[in-house]
C-alpha cells in the first residue's frame, strides 16, 4: 500500500519555532521528527512505499529520509515550486501515474498515532472513493466541521469561517484521508486547488462515496506553537501511542440525563438542555487522560413517539456545542431508542420490543467495545439511576453513583455501587487520583 504525505508548506503560524530554517513537519516530537514519527506509524500498518509532497525548504526533508532505506521503506519526492505553491491537492495531478490503488493522504503537520488497518478495512467495506478521518477536538468553534448523514455518509463541509448561531455536531476533519484513484478525475490539470473545497466537496455533488471514519485515536494538528508544545507533553505521558486502536482502550460510561444534564423526565426540547454545574470541567479532565468518554443513554422517547430521531440529535448537539464551547468533547454516544411497553399515543410500533440495549441490558456498553477496543473490566460506568449502577454489576464494572438527577432514588433495582459521589466532576476527580496512586 501506497502513502502520500503533503509536506510542502510553509507553517507560517508556527515560525516562532521553525524560524524558518526547517520546514514544520521536521520539528521534533521525542527526539524524532514528524514525519518520522508519520513514517513509522504507517509502515507498522503495510505502508511500503511513501511519496512526500516537498516545497519550501524541500531539501531539508530529502536530504534526512534519503530513499529511506535507512527506515525499511521506499520514498520518493515530489517537488513543488516553492513560488507557485499547488494547494493542499494540485501535487495529485503529477501523482495520478504513480498511484493505481487505493492510498492514504496526510497532511505533514499532523502528529498522529493510527492503526490504518482498521481505517483501510472502514474504507473497503463501505466501497468509498474517499474516507476521511475525523474526530471531536477541544476547539470545533473555530474548527472546519464535517457534516454527515446517520450512515457516516459525508454530506458537506460546516466552514469555520461561516457564523454559528446554530447547534453542530464536533466532527472535525484531522487531515488524514483514504482514496480510491477516483480522486485523480478531479485534479484534470496541473493549478492550484484545495483538497476540501476543490476535490471532495466535488466527488460528494457528483455522487461519489465520501465517508467519515470517526476515530478515538491520537490526531492533532501542531500548527501553532501552543499545540506543538501539548503534543510534546503528550508524547511524554505515552499517551500519544496508548490512543493508538491496536491497543485495548478504557473509557468513563456516562449517563446522560441527571449526569451531564439537568435531570427533566423524558427531555424533548433541546432548549431545555443544560449542562450541570462542573460537568465540562469533568469531561476535559477524562480527555486528558488515557480514558476514552463515552455516553449511553436509554431514550425511550423515540418509542414512545414524543421525539423524533432528528429531535434527539438535535438535542445530542446542543449537548456537544455546549460541552465544546467549554473546551471538551465526547468520543462516543449510543443510545437505546426502545421500550417495550405499549399504550402511549403516537407510539412507533416497530421501536416497542424487548431489546438487548436497553440499559440495564449492556447492549450499547457492547457495541461501543467492539467499536474502540475498549476493555470493559478496566473501564467504569458513572449515572445517577440504579440502571446505571446495575448495567455496570451486568457487565462486571466498576461503578460510581452520583447524587446529581435521581441520586439513585428511582428504586428499580436493589444495587451497591463502588463509590457515591456528588457529580461528575468529583466522580472523575475520585478516578484520575485513583489512577495517580496505581502509578
Amino acid at each position: 500500500m501506497k502513502a502520500v504525505i503533503m509536506a510542502g508548506g510553509k507553517g507560517t503560524r508556527i515560525a516562532s519555532i521553525t524560524n524558518d530554517e526547517i520546514p514544520k513537519p521536521m520539528l521534533t516530537v521525542g527526539g524524532k521528527t514528524i514525519l518520522e514519527h508519520q513514517i513509522e506509524c504507517l509502515k507498522k500498518s503495510g505502508v511500503d512505499e511513501v511519496i512526500i509532497v516537498t516545497g519550501h525548504l524541500g531539501e531539508k526533508i530529502r536530504d534526512y529520509f534519503k530513499d529511506g532505506s535507512l527506515l525499511g521503506i521506499k520514498i520518493s519526492y515530489y517537488e513543488e515550486d516553492p513560488n507557485k505553491p499547488l494547494g493542499t491537492a494540485g501535487s495529485l495531478y503529477y501523482l495520478k501515474d504513480n498511484i493505481e490503488e487505493d492510498f492514504i493522504l496526510i497532511f505533514g503537520d499532523v502528529f498522529l498515532s493510527i492503526d490504518f488497518n482498521k481505517m483501510a478495512e472502514y474504507h473497503h467495506k463501505h466501497s468509498s472513493d474517499a474516507t476521511l478521518l475525523t474526530h471531536p477536538n477541544s476547539h470545533p468553534f473555530d474548527s472546519d466541521l464535517v457534516v454527515v448523514d446517520d450512515t457516516s455518509k459525508v454530506t458537506g463541509f460546516d466552514s469555520k469561517e461561516n457564523n454559528r448561531d446554530y447547534d453542530y455536531k464536533n466532527l472535525v476533519n484531522s487531515g488524514i484521508y483514504m482514496f480510491s484513484p477516483r480522486v485523480f478525475d478531479y485534479v484534470p490539470e496541473p493549478k492550484k486547488c484545495g483538497l476540501e473545497k476543490d476535490v471532495i466537496a466535488k466527488m460528494i455533488t457528483f455522487g461519489d462515496k465520501v465517508y467519515s471514519y470517526h476515530s478515538t485515536e491520537y490526531v492533532k494538528d501542531m500548527g501553532t506553537p501552543e499545540r506543538y508544545y501539548s503534543v510534546n507533553d503528550d508524547y511524554a505521558n505515552g499517551l500519544c501511542e496508548h490512543r493508538n486502536l491496536s491497543h485495548k482502550q478504557k473509557a468513563i460510561f456516562l449517563d446522560r440525563d441527571g449526569t451531564i444534564n439537568v435531570h427533566i423526565p423524558f427531555l424533548v426540547n433541546k432548549n431545555e438542555f443544560e449542562l450541570i454545574d462542573g460537568v465540562s470541567e469533568a469531561i476535559k479532565m477524562i480527555n486528558s487522560s488515557e480514558y476514552l468518554c463515552i455516553v449511553v443513554t436509554n431514550q425511550p422517547v423515540i418509542a414512545r413517539g414524543e421525539c423524533t430521531f432528528a429531535e434527539l440529535d438535535g438535542i445530542h448537539k446542543r449537548m456537544e456545542t455546549l460541552l465544546g464551547r467549554d473546551g471538551a468533547y465526547i468520543d462516543g454516544l449510543y443510545f437505546c431508542p426502545h421500550h417495550k411497553d405499549k399504550g402511549f399515543p403516537g407510539e412507533v410500533p416497530e421501536l416497542k420490543f424487548d431489546c438487548d440495549c436497553r440499559k440495564p441490558k449492556i447492549g450499547m456498553l457492547l457495541k461501543a467495545a467492539e467499536d474502540y477496543n475498549i476493555d470493559l473490566s478496566e473501564s467504569i460506568v458513572i449515572g445517577d439511576s440504579t440502571l446505571d449502577i446495575k448495567m455496570a454489576e451486568n457487565a462486571n464494572m466498576k461503578s460510581i453513583l452520583v447524587k446529581t438527577g435521581q441520586a439513585g432514588l428511582d428504586n428499580k433495582y436493589e444495587v451497591r455501587p463502588d463509590e457515591v459521589a456528588e457529580d461528575l466532576l468529583s466522580a472523575v476527580k475520585m478516578i484520575i487520583k485513583s489512577e495517580e496512586r496505581r502509578r
